[in-house]
């Protein structure tokens, strides 16, 4: 007969849940590694809930340039940045 299995106590199973809130299993080579979990805001990566959320002013302050949106000329039309500058003809 193989050995009686225990059950875990209060401490280990808080660690257990800890672990697993942090660490996620992955099979490389055939063999089992714990890697870290992106961290998440409301099941969101943070990357993608700050580009659904930040306004930006607050993304110019945190210099996230690539992550503007284009914003309308006065005609209400969109360019890129390349067509933008050298559309005005303002030499200076």
């Amino acid at each position: 007969m193989g050995k009686q299995k225990r059950k875990l106590s209060a401490r280990e199973r808080a660690a257990k849940r800890e672990r697993n809130r942090k660490f996620m299993t992955i099979f490389i080579n055939g063999k089992q590694k714990r890697v870290r979990r992106e961290p998440t805001i409301d099941g969101i990566p943070v990357e993608e809930f700050i580009r659904q959320n930040a306004d930006p002013i607050w993304l110019h302050q945190n210099e996230m340039w690539e992550d503007m949106q284009e914003q309308p000329d006065e005609s209400g039309q969109t360019f890129p940045r390349e067509q933008r500058d050298t559309e005005n003809d303002i030499p200076f």
